[in-house]
């Protein structure tokens, strides 16, 4: 029986104004799971993540083996639960001043027992058979195509080697086919290596093709909670 790794109970979100979001979203990530998630377009997939990575204020409960965020500590807990934007491109100065700093935080380094707990020959490792450049990790992320920021920003949270679900938010939607389908096995195959922390994935895509390549559960979230589907889905154009 896999091992049940984020709880989600009753999860709720509103806007400023007050007007709901979704509400009543319930589920489990277990390990192995590549849960794809599925929606129209506005209709909070990207609010939820943000959630359940303790991003934006939510009610209801969020909880990694069994701890909420707050006992954890909310950076340590997202040492364990990491979001990936789907625009890195907004953050500020440099892929490698962000991977510098995340490695400084006190965090993770306590999580890694590691002094220097960023594998950064991985990662150089990574990206180079992603077709990445290594002077590209000391351009500004606003100077960076989008395919290029898709792929460095990726690559921190794998060679950062410390969450064990990732969060991803339409992760190859500036990507070819050919470039998408390589980072896709790179991710569903480190859920099976037993030197990587990675243990589930939440992703969200809008190619009906992806989720069928990657998923392994598939959710569509409806303002009122989640729908569990089998089989996917049918994808909506964004």
């Amino acid at each position: 029986m896999p091992q049940t790794l984020l709880t989600v109970k009753n999860v709720s979100c509103a806007r400023p104004e007050g007007d709901s979001i979704f509400s009543n979203v319930t589920f489990d990530v277990n390990e192995g799971d590549v849960i794809v998630l599925q929606a129209r377009s506005g209709a909070g997939k990207t609010t939820l993540l943000k959630c359940l990575a303790h991003l934006n204020l939510y009610q209801g409960a969020v909880a990694f083996l069994g701890k909420s965020p707050r006992v954890y500590g909310v950076p340590t807990y997202r040492t364990h639960v990491q979001y990936v934007p789907q625009r890195p491109s907004l953050l500020p100065g440099t892929p490698r001043e962000l991977l510098v700093t995340l490695a400084s935080f006190y965090a993770l380094r306590a999580q890694t027992n590691k002094e220097h707990p960023v594998e950064f020959d991985r990662v150089l490792e990574l990206t180079g058979r992603w077709g990445i450049d290594p002077a590209l990790w000391d351009r500004a992320w606003n100077t960076l195509s989008g395919g290029e920021a898709q792929r460095l920003a990726l690559a921190i949270p794998y060679g950062m080697n410390c969450a064990e679900i990732l969060l991803l938010d339409e992760p190859t939607s500036a990507l070819d086919l050919e470039t998408s389908e390589m980072i896709e096995r790179s991710f569903v195959d480190a859920i099976k290596e037993p030197d990587i922390a990675l243990r589930a994935i939440v992703w969200i895509t809008h190619s009906e093709e992806q989720a069928m390549r990657v998923g392994t559960r598939f959710l569509t979230l409806t303002p009122d909670g989640v729908q569990e589907e089998t089989p996917p889905a049918p994808a909506v154009e964004s």
